[in-house]
Order: C-alpha cells, then structure tokens, then sequence
C-alpha cells in the first residue's frame, strides 16, 4: 500500500495520497492535523511535519477519498495503522496536504524582483541563509534553473540575518539545491563566510 505526496515542490511537500488496490486517492481534511502529518513524514523519511494544511492546498487530487477523520497519535509507523472513518461526505476540495521538515524551498530576497538577491532556503520550518563557501557557477545556476530564472549572471554577497546557515555543493547540475550535497548549521563550512546571493539572468514574473 503506497504513500506519496503530490503537488508539492518536492518530495517532502505536497497533497497526501495513498494506494489501495493499485488505485491512487487521497485522504479527507476533516480532523487532519500535525499527528497525522507527522507519521506521513516520517514513513517518507521526510523528518517531522512543520505544516498540515487542508482545503486542497496543493490541488485537488482525482480518484477515491480513501481516509476521512483520520486520528494518528503521531507514534504510528503507517497512515493505514492511523484509526479513520471510511465513509465520507468530503469533495476533493477538501484534500489534506503535509509539509515535512526535510522539504526545502527557495526564495531569492532584496533584488529588483524574484530572480535577483539574497539566497534564502526554507528548512525544518525556518528560513535560513546561505553560505558562499561554496557557492559557486554550479550552485547558482541550479538555483536560477529551479525559480525559472534562466541562467546565473553573477554572485553578490551579504549579511548572514537569518537564524540557521546552510551549505551547498553540487558536481553537477541537479534538477535542485535538494539533490546536491548539503550540510545544514555545521559551523566550520560557513567560517567567515558571507551569505549567498545570486543575479540570473531571467526575470521573475
């Protein structure tokens, strides 16, 4: 029986979905909450959930509503243990989504628009800064990529203000930042660094 997120901005994000029969559905919002994001995280080794959203937050998915009032303690190992009504009088309006601690997204600040600025990550639900000991073409490039940015133009330096750091490091051009190698507040790659920022060539709509 299958689990996956969907919608999301990457694998740890996104509209909660399960299989049943090799059937893909997705689970009603009435009574959805962190223990029940919680353990979704956790069986997609996704750390702990930071946000449990409804409403169909990431869309609306298609096929059977196979969970309503789903009630995890949070110690669960799998949804399917999680006691839940399978009755429903829920529309995919209502789809219930997860954001884990290991998702990470990106956001360029202080520039003329989206695609110029300081690099800002969004992890363990908090926004960090960058460091540029390692920010290098490779790194900005796969930045400017994944905001659809096009193409990196050059690499200005800031302040760190932000509370957490995080370092990047990728070989090669990764579909995103998430796929290279990452340390996150390790205090000796970001020694007297600055933090990261980037101009692509793109503008942001």
């Amino acid at each position: 029986r299958g689990l996956r997120l969907a919608g999301g901005r990457s694998r740890c994000e996104g509209r909660v979905e399960l299989e049943q029969d090799g059937t893909w559905g997705t689970v009603c919002d009435d009574g959805w909450d962190i223990p029940d994001a919680d353990v979704v995280c956790r069986q997609l080794q996704c750390g702990h959930a930071v946000r449990a959203p409804g409403n169909a937050a990431f869309g609306r998915g298609h096929g059977p509503i196979l969970r309503d009032e789903v009630g995890c303690e949070g110690h669960e190992r799998d949804l399917w243990e999680c006691p839940a009504e399978l009755e429903h009088d829920c529309s995919h309006k209502e789809d219930a989504g997860v954001v884990c601690s290991e998702h990470q997204e990106w956001r360029l600040s202080g520039g003329r628009d989206g695609c110029a600025g300081r690099v800002e990550v969004f992890f363990r639900g908090t926004w960090s800064t960058v460091c540029n000991s390692t920010w290098y073409e490779t790194e900005a490039t796969v930045l400017c990529r994944t905001l659809g940015c096009g193409d990196a133009l050059w690499r200005p330096s800031f302040g760190h203000t932000l509370p957490g750091k995080m370092v990047y490091l990728c070989e090669s051009l990764q579909p995103s930042l998430a796929q290279c190698r990452w340390t996150f507040n390790k205090s000796a790659p970001c020694y007297q660094s600055w933090a990261a920022g980037v101009i692509c060539n793109g503008t942001g709509s």
